[in-house]
């Protein structure tokens, strides 16, 4: 499983990036406008720092401005997802841009015909989001397995990309129905390291160290 990391954060991603942690990037308008920064320049800066994928989302409603829109931001770099809304205007948006070579995300994918749709028209990512159907009561994870067998019943190429991840939980419900990436904010993704028995074991491990005097170097 590939994981992205849902930022616009520099450091957050320097971070992870430094572990090995990070294959690909995801953005929107609203964690752009959490970074203060203008979308060009800090999505620039993101794919030099990642190889991976880094999707950056359209703002325009119809498809003829949303094409122009994502081969404005492909320019930025050849790792660019452009991202689009899985409207009809998108999906259009995406058979014109998928056709010229580019990756494209599709987004605000909540059923799995929008998913079928998306894979019709030739997305390379396809993101449902899981706590969002989650909070009004309707469970994520039983789209994301719908959307897997359709797929595999059909060999679609289109990659799954859980989204609106909220817990530890989500990501390891995903990869047991089998998506192919997970994006999450960089606090879950450093939440899969925690478990309180690693914590009272390293504790009782550091306190007979000292006890015994031990050194390495």
């Amino acid at each position: 499983m590939k994981f992205f990391v849902d930022t616009a954060e520099i450091d957050a991603i320097k971070e992870l990036n430094d572990t090995g942690m990070v294959d690909g990037v995801t953005t929107n308008p609203s964690l752009i406008k959490k970074s203060g920064r203008d979308i060009l320049e800090v999505t620039r800066e993101i794919c030099s720092i990642v190889d991976g994928p880094v999707s950056a989302e359209v703002v325009a409603l119809n498809a003829d401005d949303m094409i122009a829109e994502g081969r404005e931001l492909a320019k930025i770099a050849e790792n660019i997802a452009v991202k689009l809304p899985l409207t009809w205007d998108g999906l259009k948006a995406c058979k014109v841009l998928s056709s010229e070579g580019k990756m494209v995300n599709v987004t605000l994918c909540f059923s799995a015909n929008q998913a079928l749709l998306a894979a019709k028209a030739g997305a390379t990512f396809i993101s449902p989001f899981i706590g969002r159907l989650d909070d009004i009561n309707l469970d994520g994870m039983e789209l994301i397995e719908d959307i897997r067998t359709i797929y595999d019943n059909f060999g679609f190429k289109t990659e799954i990309l859980a989204a609106s991840i909220r817990s530890v939980n989500h990501v390891l419900d995903s990869a047991r129905i089998g998506a192919d990436v997970i994006t999450a904010p960089p606090e879950v993704i450093k939440k899969l390291a925690s478990h309180p028995l690693t914590d009272a074991g390293l504790a009782t491990f550091m306190k007979d160290a000292e006890a015994a005097g031990i050194k390495i170097v």
